[in-house]
Formats: C-alpha cells, sequence, structure tokens
C-alpha cells in the first residue's frame, strides 16, 4: 500500500511518507530502501511500543492489520486468535493524530469471521470518521491475480465527505499470468530460482496449466493423501497462463510455491512480485523466505494505486491542502 500511495497522482498533486512502522526487521529495510524514508521515520517494532502522540503530524494513516486470524486458508481463529485484535493500534493511532483520512487493509475472509467486521467498522467510526468499506477484486483493478480484500476508507467527520469506491478497470479483460511475467530481465533482482527436488519434477509433469495435486492423474507413488477442500487447494497447482494467478501467499512450504504452468518449477520471488503488480524496480531485501512473505502479505501495489488516486482526488476537488 505504501507503494501505491506514493505512485498516486491527481493534478499535480501527490502523497509523500511521513513515518512507516512495521514489526519484520527486513520489511522495515524494504520500505526504506525503496520509498526513500529516512531511517529516523522507519520504526521497527511492535506497534504496542508506538508513542503517536509523539510522531510528526499526518494527513493520512494507511495500515494493513494483520490478517491471519480471518483468512480462509487460517484456523480462523476470529477475534479470539494472536492478530484478531491488532487493527485497535490503527485505531489508536486514528485518535493520536487525527488525519484527514484513512485506508485499511484486511482479507475478505473478515465479513464471515463473527462480528469482527462490526466491531471494527464501529472503533473506526467512534474515532471520528465516515467510514465506508468494499470488497476489492484487484483481478478487476489491472492487477494479474484473483485476490479478494477488504479495504475501509474512512474521512474525518468535520470533512463532511461521502466517499465512492473507484470502479473496476479490468473487470472485462483481466491481464492473464503469462502477460505478467512476459520479458522479465535475466539480471532482475529477486530472480533466484528455486532448487526442485526430483518428485517435485515428476509430480509437475503430470500436472496440467490450472491443476493441483489432486485433480491430476497422478501415478499411486506421485500422490498425496486426499483432503475435503482438495479440488480448490493450492498444493501444486500449476497457473493458468490465460488467467490471473490465484492468490499469492507468503507460505512455500508443502507444495505452495506457486508453480509454472509450463516450466516444471517454482515461480521465483520476482516472478511472484510481477503477479503482485510490483515494478521490477523494487527490490526486496533480506533472505529468500523473508523475500516470499513479504511479497506474499503485500497489498498489490497497482490496486492500491487506484485507490489513492481515488482518496486524492476527492480531497483535491475539495480544496484541502495542495499536496499531501
Amino acid at each position: 500500500m505504501a507503494l501505491g500511495a506514493s505512485q498516486a497522482e491527481f493534478d499535480g498533486n501527490g502523497f509523500s511518507h511521513v513515518w512507516i512502522n512495521d514489526i519484520d526487521k527486513d520489511a522495515c529495510k524494504t520500505f526504506a530502501h525503496n520509498l526513500h524514508i529516512d531511517e529516523t521515520g522507519v520504526f521497527c517494532c511492535d506497534a504496542s511500543k508506538m508513542n503517536f502522540n509523539r510522531l510528526p503530524p499526518i494527513d493520512g494513516l494507511v495500515f494493513g492489520f494483520p490478517c491471519n486470524d480471518f483468512s480462509v486458508v487460517g484456523e480462523k481463529l476470529g477475534m479470539a486468535g494472536q492478530f484478531g485484535g491488532l487493527y485497535q493500534w490503527g485505531v489508536r493511532a486514528l485518535r493520536a493524530q487525527k488525519p484527514l483520512f484513512f485506508v485499511a487493509e484486511n482479507v475478505g475472509g473478515l465479513a464471515t469471521s463473527g462480528n469482527a467486521m462490526e466491531i471494527i467498522t464501529t472503533a473506526l467510526r467512534r474515532s471520528g470518521y465516515e467510514v465506508s468499506k468494499q470488497l476489492y477484486r484487484f483481478e478487476e483493478y489491472g492487477v494479474p491475480q484473483s485476490r479478494h480484500r477488504i479495504v475501509f476508507i474512512g474521512f474525518r467527520n468535520d470533512l463532511r465527505i461521502s466517499y465512492e469506491h473507484p470502479e473496476p478497470t479490468t473487470k472485462d479483460n483481466p491481464v492473464s499470468s503469462s502477460a505478467a511475467l512476459d520479458g522479465i530481465p535475466s539480471d532482475a533482482n529477486n530472480n533466484e530460482l528455486t532448487n526442485q527436488s526430483q518428485i517435485v519434477i515428476e509430480r509437475l509433469k503430470h500436472i496440467r496449466p490450472g491443476e493441483n495435486v489432486f485433480t491430476a492423474k497422478l501415478p499411486d507413488h506421485l500422490q498425496l493423501n486426499m483432503k475435503s477442500n482438495a479440488k480448490i487447494s493450492q498444493i501444486y497447482r500449476r497457473l493458468n497462463p490465460d488467467k490471473p494467478s490465484y492468490t499469492v501467499t507468503g507460505s512455500g512450504g508443502g507444495g505452495t510455491h506457486i508453480y509454472h504452468w509450463k516450466e516444471h518449477r517454482a515461480l521465483t520471488n520476482r516472478e511472484r512480485a510481477r503477479l503482485q503488480s510490483f515494478p521490477d524496480s523494487f527490490e526486496f531485501l533480506g533472505g529468500k523466505e523473508s523475500v516470499r512473505r513479504q511479497i506474499g502479505m503485500a497489498v498489490p501495489p497497482k490496486g492500491a494505486r487506484v485507490i489513492f488516486e481515488s482518496v486524492l482526488k476527492v480531497l483535491v476537488e475539495r480544496g484541502i491542502g495542495s499536496q499531501c
């Protein structure tokens, strides 16, 4: 989201970053390296250690509170989980800083996680904001990946802004995974191949584009134990070159790397970043697994840019600041 915000522009106006907080050290280094944020503006710590009242003032707050406990592929612990209540630190930042607007993001599973959506929306509104929310299907916004996320947009009550979410841009002509992965430079960063074991290669030889290890016709010695959700499983699932990718995640073990539709291998981190709509110039720092996690946990910047440009348009047309 930070990259999408920095790319957004409307009528000569744009956003610049003031400070960033993340608990992951490699993610903090990636932020600073790519977004040119001074080290004094990068706070690499648990959000509970932040004193938002002492930070420089901001016009907008952007936060993606951890989605683990609301994800459909997790244990679905919701508010009772380790991460479920972490949205509260975004709320505390809003109450301390009182910015003009905020943008917050979480997985689509939040909508079916008990009363979590109602609790979070109420807390955001009680912080002094007019809140609207929408499920974004990012493949409808230029992202070559089927990725569905709840996005909350809030404007401070005194601004009296009624916000309308941007319309899809590629609903009828989504970008395919093959188009997204075309033309990656040989010297692109984060593009190291994964060493595949022989048994993985043998499995992939029997799996056609779009199939996974459970829907393909594999010999007995290559099969895995069947599970109830096998048909939608991402385990050893190959991409369909003519469609957007399935959801890129931060995991990679047990056959969840995402696999090329033709070559018998997992995707590189740069290819995964392409599916997330990151430009090749964006360099992720850290070890290979850390980079994979950073990519999988990110919001696609191309989709984020559409959202931030719609927010910027509202602010500029209302004459609120020449540049945020």
